[in-house]
């Protein structure tokens, strides 16, 4: 739904803040995604304030630090923010930006608060992020059409020389088309695959890819249309490990749908709805189950095959940790969120395999020793949704099985603890040694194979040894 009223209502601590900038003399305007999500009716925590008429960063600085921490980000660049009851502010003096390097910090910045707010607003990405809003005139600011753009759902660059100083805005765009579900524009799309074939992504840092990455993830209600769009803009020639899974064949029964590529943007799909459903609000666990399935099926171009007339793919699970480890190398420097991932890829089909084969408890129990059962279980579901079978209430069969058996051994989101451990052997009269090992190794299988108590356990190494 638009917006329609003129009015944006912002919180009362930004408002007496705009306040106590006016009567230093300057001109402040809201601008960016703060007005962009007002047209929107999103929620806005993060407010981007341009300060214009007014040239002294220093007395900004004193005026802000009535409200709160100011921390000043980079002088050159004339940024000061602001956290204060639960809202994110950045402040900064109007700039122009001149490219002067390959790198993303290569721009020459000259700030200047006498520029008129169409010349400061041409650095920007797309027109939808160049609407400013005068809270004391009550009036929007709109250079560059971007309030038509907005009713439009059409994602349009400013300036075809100033868009392509950055090549992050490639990903800007993907991302913005899949969280706003926008189409990009025709000649802003041209833009995109030149600066794709400029080869000017690679001098990208990966913490920035990441970042927008992101976004797409835990913004988007259909992130498949961001993927689509990496696809038609050549951007996963940067990404091998997904550009291999378009074409990749899967046997028609499993897989009706299509190929890998398809697959996998159901699945991406149906996993913004379980997350939903599940009400998962740790960024950081929503950020690794995507990253899983996404992951889940690289192995697949390595082993599939057809054998007797039947499409084949077996091992790729196991296969598809090392194009995950390549994949997430070059996004993300975060070996233990590596680790989370290629733990979900490697046992993704172990849901289905324990549950068909009616598991005893011990296989369940070793399961937990690999990877988090209940984010298993999201992963499989949305493994098994995405796709265009008849009967998916089998999906829900295999995951609340093994998830109902795991939380029975209050397993479902921690590793089975030891019952026996290395002070226990010295409290029997064991003395420390090389033997510790394969005893505790004996007790922990008596455990998890027999489901033996701590005494009874005890009895058996006492036998024994």
């Amino acid at each position: 739904m638009f917006t329609t009223t003129t009015k944006i209502n912002i919180p009362k601590i930004l408002s007496d803040i705009l306040v106590s900038l006016q009567e230093l003399g300057a001109r402040p305007i809201l601008v960016g995604g703060c007005v962009r999500d007002y047209f929107l009716n999103k929620e806005v925590k993060d407010f981007d304030i341009e300060i214009f008429d007014f040239n002294s960063l220093e007395e900004i600085e004193k005026s802000l630090k009535k409200f709160g921490n100011v921390k000043l980000v980079g002088k050159s660049f004339g940024v000061l923010t602001l956290k204060v009851d639960g809202y994110d502010f950045d402040f900064a003096l109007p700039r122009i930006e001149k490219k002067v390097g390959n790198s993303h910090t290569d721009f020459e910045v000259i700030t200047n608060s006498n520029l008129s707010f169409e010349e400061a607003a041409i650095r920007r990405d797309f027109t939808i992020n160049a609407i400013g809003y005068d809270y004391f005139k009550d009036e929007f600011i709109d250079p560059f059409n971007g309030i038509d753009d907005l009713k439009n759902k059409i994602l349009k660059h400013i300036n075809e020389k100033t868009f392509v100083e950055d090549s992050l805005r490639v990903y800007r765009a993907v991302q913005f088309a899949a969280r706003f579900e926008f189409n990009l524009d025709e000649k802003t799309k041209k833009l995109c695959k030149k600066i794709v074939l400029s080869d000017e992504l690679l001098y990208l840092p990966k913490e920035r890819v990441y970042e927008e990455f992101k976004k797409l993830f835990l913004k988007s209600s259909k992130p498949s249309i961001g993927f689509e769009l990496l696809h038609e803009l050549g951007i996963l020639k940067y990404f091998p490990e997904l550009e291999v899974l378009i074409g990749c064949e899967q046997d028609p029964i499993y897989h009706p749908e299509g190929d890998v590529w398809i697959h996998t943007l159901m699945c991406l799909d149906e996993l913004v709805e379980i997350i939903e459903e599940k009400k998962v609000t740790n960024e950081y666990k929503k950020l690794y189950l995507f990253y899983a399935i996404l992951c889940h099926d690289l192995g697949k171009p390595f082993c599939t095959k057809e054998i007797n007339g039947k499409i084949t793919s077996y091992k790729h699970e196991s296969l598809g940790i090392k194009p995950t480890i390549s994949l997430l190398s070059r996004l993300t420097n975060e070996k233990k969120f590596v680790d989370i991932v290629c733990s979900l890829v490697k046992n993704h089909l172990a849901p289905f395999q324990l549950y068909l084969a009616e598991s005893s408890l011990k296989a369940i129990k070793r399961l937990s020793l690999k990877v988090n059962i209940e984010d298993l279980c999201l992963v499989c579901l949305a493994d098994c949704l995405g796709r265009d079978i008849e009967n998916k209430d089998k999906c829900f069969e295999a995951t609340n099985w093994l998830l109902a058996q795991a939380k029975e051994l209050d397993i479902e989101n921690k590793a089975i603890v030891p019952l026996i451990l290395g002070r226990d052997l010295i409290a029997l009269g064991f003395k420390p040694s090389k033997k510790f090992k394969e005893i505790l190794e004996f007790a922990f299988d008596l455990q998890l194979d027999f489901h033996l108590s701590k005494e009874e356990i005890i009895n058996k190494i006492m036998l024994k040894y």
